[in-house]
């Protein structure tokens, strides 16, 4: 099976796509994850996209203490109008922060099929591409 032009990723409320919805002006995606940023804190991230699920922005911020990362990201959150978590189908994109890679990228080859990563949370998407996820 191709690598579908929008890759479905499931909303699990207790995992690791807890932070993932939509909202008036399209679909978000956040996480808090350690990146090779962080020396004595962890990076909070939100990913914004339109109704087509092509990227908009992103926010990244790194090195945030542990202590105020649910803060941070619930801030970034509340910016986003009519904010309903579930699942999303966004495109691939890059964002190069840093010199760190965020994204969802095509890791299709022979190695490993047709495939999709999100990065830098590591979640890999493979036929038949329903949303479901790989660590």
């Amino acid at each position: 099976m191709p690598l579908p032009q929008l890759i479905r990723i499931a909303y699990e409320p207790d995992y690791r796509t807890k932070y993932i919805g939509r909202y008036a002006d399209g679909q978000f995606y956040a996480d808090e994850h350690g990146t090779p940023l962080d020396e004595t804190g962890i990076t909070v991230m939100l990913h914004v996209f339109d109704h087509a699920g092509r990227h908009v922005r992103s926010e990244i911020r790194p090195d945030v203490p542990l202590a105020e990362s649910d803060g941070v990201l619930a801030a970034m959150l509340d910016q986003l109008p009519d904010r309903a978590y579930g699942d999303i189908a966004i495109r691939l994109f890059e964002v190069d922060f840093r010199g760190v890679q965020f994204g969802l990228v095509d890791m299709s080859g022979p190695e490993r099929g047709d495939s999709a990563e999100l990065y830098p949370q590591g979640l890999g998407f493979f036929a038949p591409f329903d949303g479901l996820y790989d660590t």
